[in-house]
């Protein structure tokens, strides 16, 4: 063979797999673009649009583009905001203790404790109350707490109450766990799961008494997973509007709910939008220093 042909198939065989590797980039990249024409679509354009309408003014009633710091210096300086602001985190971070708190023994129950079998109809069950509408669940709690309702007529049986549990903050608390609870039961049942067992079984068989052994070793190795539970669910308490509203009687009001009284009041959509970008900070806060906390490394 010549000289020259033996070059040329020297350098076909280096390009071929430079190419395979161009379009399998080339292909990776397609993939990605639907998710990423989405998110610009539906999540970063309407985030821009939101944080410029927050300089508009109002003026006889209708919104004008401008570029004022005259919403943001207004909602700053008012009181009503800032306690609406540190509700609002209270009780979303209140939930997110109480719901953690009651999913972890159902979560380690249904990880360490039951058949697999068990444990994937337990899973299909906790997804069922999503298949109806969550303002239908939350209305359903009204036949439950209200003073005439079924929790104070037991315990009227035995000489108690009745108790006020609707339109207070214990209502607000009910229903983000309503929305949240099965969620975090199912994260931390899958974030349970995924634990070697033979680990839990070597404490038990050095003599490590079963709390230690689920502080000291399950959850470390569930880290992750409980960490993800706690975000998403301080993530739907801190921005529903529904419970606090129909269940904690708006008063003093979330921000959500000041969102809706801000645009009543004279059409002030631009004060609103300021509300709404200060929760969208918190809420990047919160995820991110989560995100952060649940995959960073553990220094030894």
């Amino acid at each position: 063979m010549p000289v020259s042909g033996k070059r040329t198939q020297s350098a076909l065989v280096e390009t071929t797999p430079k190419r395979l590797l161009s379009h399998q980039l080339t292909f990776k990249n397609a993939l990605r673009l639907p998710i990423i024409i989405w998110q610009a679509l539906f999540f970063i354009a309407p985030l821009i649009f939101m944080v410029a309408m927050s300089f508009f003014i109002v003026r006889n009633y209708r919104m004008t583009e401008a570029f004022e710091m005259k919403n943001w210096l207004k909602m700053m300086g008012r009181d009503y905001f800032w306690d609406s602001y540190g509700l609002t985190i209270g009780l979303a971070t209140l939930a997110t203790l109480v719901v953690m708190t009651v999913a972890f023994p159902a979560a380690y129950t249904l990880a360490f404790k039951v058949s697999e079998n068990t444990r994937r109809w337990a899973v299909f069950l906790l997804i069922i109350p999503f298949f109806t509408s969550y303002l239908v669940r939350i209305f359903s709690w009204y036949v439950i707490l209200a003073e005439s309702g079924v929790i104070n007529a037991m315990l009227g049986y035995i000489g108690l109450g009745p108790y006020i549990m609707l339109n207070t903050k214990f209502g607000t608390i009910v229903g983000y766990m309503t929305l949240t609870l099965p969620l975090v039961i199912i994260l931390q049942t899958l974030s349970l799961a995924n634990i070697d067992r033979s680990l839990v079984e070597a404490a038990h068989n050095l003599g490590c008494r079963p709390w230690r052994t689920v502080f000291r070793i399950v959850l470390p190795l569930a880290r992750t997973g409980l960490i993800i539970a706690a975000v998403f669910c301080f993530i739907l308490s801190f921005g529903d509007f529904v419970s606090p509203y129909y269940l904690g009687g708006s008063k003093p009001p979330t921000l959500p709910i000041l969102i809706v009284d801000t645009v009543k009041s004279g059409q002030q959509w631009p004060r609103a939008a300021v509300v709404a970008v200060v929760m969208m900070v918190t809420l990047f806060i919160v995820a991110f220093g989560g995100i952060a906390a649940a995959y960073r490394r553990r220094v030894r």
